[in-house]
């Protein structure tokens, strides 16, 4: 088997009149037909829909952002009350007694 030694790089642009294979140069044709597409696409899209579509992905964002970040201010609470409980010196809660019930897993 020949060993290739131009390794192709699918995010370095490849100049149509020069490529160095043919698989470069069908690379080249896919983006372009891939860049054409979305254009074309586009231009079916009214520039509101555009816009406000945009918008809405922005503040869809933002919404996950702020649920995340409350997420981790409650886990930041939850660990900080935990470690200040183990600084104090008290025990761990036990893990068995009589409202503990003991699982046999077959």
């Amino acid at each position: 088997m020949a060993k290739r030694e131009d390794k192709v790089n699918p995010e370095q642009p490849v100049n149509e009149e020069d490529p160095k294979n043919p698989f470069e140069t069908f690379i080249y044709h896919q983006r372009k037909a891939l860049e054409e597409t979305g254009k074309a696409l586009e231009a079916l899209l009214p520039e509101g829909f555009r816009e406000h579509g945009g918008e809405a992905g922005r503040e869809f964002v933002k919404g996950f952002k702020a649920l995340v970040d409350a997420a981790i201010t409650e886990i930041e609470k939850a660990t900080s009350q935990h470690a200040d409980a183990d600084s104090e010196g008290d025990e761990p809660p036990a893990t068995t007694g009589k409202t503990k019930v003991k699982v046999q897993v077959d």
